[in-house]
C-alpha cells in the first residue's frame, strides 16, 4: 500500500501518522534494524532483544556504528511502544519485538526499504539507494527509487546538492535537523575522509560507489536504448 491509496471514509487522501515528537538516533536504528530484518530475513522476525541489540551494533552496513547496550536498546524500545510505533509480541520462549510501521505509516515493501536504509546509514543518493536496497527490495531502474522517495514525503526530503557533489541525497526527516550531518561534516572532502577512516571502510565505501555507478551507467543506456 503507498500513501496515495490511503484515503479516509470521505474519500481524502490522509498523510502518514508522524510520531508526536523527533526520534532520538537509538530510536531511528532500532527502528531501521527492525525493518531490515523483516525484509531481508523474515524466518527469524519478530527479533528478541538480544537480536535486536545486535542488529543495531552490527559493523557493516550502518553508519554510523554503534555500541548500544541492552539497557540502551530496551530503555527506547520502551519510547517506542509509547509512541504506538512497536509492538512487544509474548509467546514462546523470549519476548519479540515487531515495529508497527506498516499501518502507521502506511508502508509498502519498496519504501519499508528505503526508510531501512536512510535509517541505517544516513542520507544517500537515489543510486546508493538502489545499490544497497538489493537485499530488501530489487528496483528495476534508478527511477524507481526516486518516485518511492517522492511518495515517501513528508518522511523524506531531498538535501540540495553542495559544492563538489554530483548529486543530491535524501535524507529522512523523523529526527529533524539532526539527522542531517553538520554542515562542517558535510564540506569535508573525500580526501579528509580518507585519513579518518579505517582502510576496511574505505575500501567499503569504494566498492559501494563503484556499484553506485554501475548501476547509474545500466539505467543511463537503458534509457538510450543501448
Amino acid at each position: 500500500m503507498s500513501y496515495s491509496s490511503v484515503s479516509n471514509l470521505d474519500g481524502e487522501r490522509k498523510p502518514p501518522r508522524l510520531p508526536g515528537r523527533e526520534l532520538d538516533a537509538v530510536e531511528v536504528r532500532i527502528l531501521g534494524a527492525l525493518i531490515e530484518k523483516q525484509l531481508a530475513t523474515p524466518e527469524y522476525y519478530p527479533l528478541t532483544l538480544n537480536a535486536l541489540v545486535a542488529a543495531c551494533n552490527q559493523k557493516s552496513s550502518r553508519d554510523p556504528v554503534m555500541e548500544l547496550s541492552d539497557d540502551d536498546v530496551q530503555r527506547a524500545l520502551d519510547r517506542l511502544q509509547d509512541e504506538k510505533l512497536v509492538w512487544k509480541v509474548l509467546g514462546g520462549r523470549a519476548t519479540r519485538f515487531d515495529h508497527n510501521l506498516d499501518a502507521t505509516w502506511q508502508l509498502d515493501r519498496a519504501a519499508k526499504a528505503i526508510i531501512a536504509l536512510l535509517f541505517l546509514r544516513g542520507a544517500q543518493t537515489p543510486g546508493e539507494l538502489r545499490s544497497r536496497a538489493d537485499r530488501l527490495h530489487e528496483f528495476a531502474a534508478v527511477d524507481d527509487v526516486e518516485a518511492t522517495l517522492q511518495r515517501l514525503a513528508p518522511l523524506v526530503r531531498e538535501i540540495p546538492r553542495r559544492p563538489g557533489q554530483k548529486e543530491a541525497r535524501w535524507m529522512h526527516t523523523l529526527s529533524g535537523v539532526a539527522a542531517a550531518a553538520p554542515a562542517a561534516e558535510e564540506s569535508a572532502s573525500e580526501s579528509e575522509r580518507a585519513y579518518t577512516e579505517p582502510l576496511s571502510a574505505r575500501v567499503q565505501h569504494l566498492e559501494e560507489q563503484v556499484t553506485a555507478l554501475t548501476a547509474e551507467l545500466q539505467s543511463l543506456k537503458a534509457k538510450l536504448g543501448e
